[in-house]
């Protein structure tokens, strides 16, 4: 999908017109993909804009950075006034926000300690990000050939840009596939991920999420997801699942900034159930938009 231009990009403290936000050619972040980053939603509702849990994608931000051993130049409280300022001067009523900390210009060797920690913040209008059907009908993916990295490998936990080196390869691999998504397997061949979304099968009335330990981002909405099912009155367990899982689930579905709640109707052309919309997803997608599109949040 691509990128609408707006007017204003958040840089290190100022606001900068949308065309000269840029690097240099010789920044750490180019060669090295030393930068890490947020997907989060800003969602028009009946009571006005509202972001979606901005606390705790700011704080997953400032843990990615952290496990790299760098500082961001700003308080948590500086960035998320940073996004608040952004989305205003952009005049925008509902967006996509990416904060993205960055090795900047000075060092061109494989040590980042000596080069700038850059901080930017850019909005635009994003809507459906697996096509305008997937959220009600579901979409068809495939099991890729890549892995996730072992544990102690690359740190999964971190939303480094790095990681997405491999969601690039197996996006492609599923698209020239003629599918919508993959899904990765991690090191052990269990379930890990998509390549930016966490998954969910239903089997028998119960929610099953793989584990942290299963080399995958910890999601934002995966969290929200976990806590609705929940309250709801699911048994839902994060644990390891197999690979056969994906082929017998009643039910499957991916979460995430982008994808939000989105059913998988099919995975290496097999059906999941019916090839429809669960239930149990249905509830859990419905749930979301109540809170996400009307300010309908229990929790607050």
């Amino acid at each position: 999908m691509a990128v609408k231009k707006v007017d204003k990009i958040w840089m290190n403290g100022k606001l900068v017109n949308w065309d000269d936000a840029r690097i240099h050619v010789l920044s750490h972040v180019v060669h090295y993909g030393s930068s890490w980053f947020e997907g989060i939603r800003c969602y028009e509702t009946d009571k006005g804009s509202a972001i979606f849990r901005l606390d705790s994608h700011l704080r997953r931000l400032f843990d990615s950075v952290r496990i790299y051993r760098t500082e961001i130049p700003f308080s948590v409280e500086q960035i998320e006034q940073a996004v608040l300022e952004t989305i205003r001067a952009n005049r925008m009523r509902a967006c996509y926000v990416r904060p993205i900390v960055y090795r900047g210009y000075g060092d061109v060797g494989v040590n980042p300690l000596s080069c700038p920690v850059d901080v930017g913040i850019a909005v635009w209008e994003w809507g459906t990000y697996l096509g305008p059907e997937a959220l009600s009908e579901g979409i068809d993916v495939c099991v890729s050939t890549w892995n996730r990295p072992a544990p102690n490998t690359h740190p999964a936990m971190s939303k480094a840009a790095g990681n997405y080196a491999l969601s690039q390869l197996m996006k492609i691999e599923a698209i020239q596939a003629g599918f919508k998504e993959a899904i990765a397997l991690d090191v052990n061949g269990q379930i890990s991920e998509g390549t930016g979304e966490n998954i969910f099968a239903v089997r028998d009335g119960t929610i099953f999420t793989p584990a942290l330990s299963s080399s995958l981002l910890p999601g934002v909405t995966r969290a929200s997801v976990i806590t609705l099912a929940r309250e709801a009155g699911y048994r839902v367990e994060e644990t390891s699942l197999p690979r056969e899982m994906l082929y017998v689930a009643d039910e499957l579905f991916f979460t995430g900034t982008a994808a939000e709640v989105t059913p998988v109707r099919s995975v290496d052309r097999v059906k999941v159930a019916d090839g429809k919309p669960g239930p149990v997803t249905q509830q859990m997608q419905k749930s979301f938009f109540d809170i996400v599109k009307h300010a309908n949040d229990p929790h607050h």
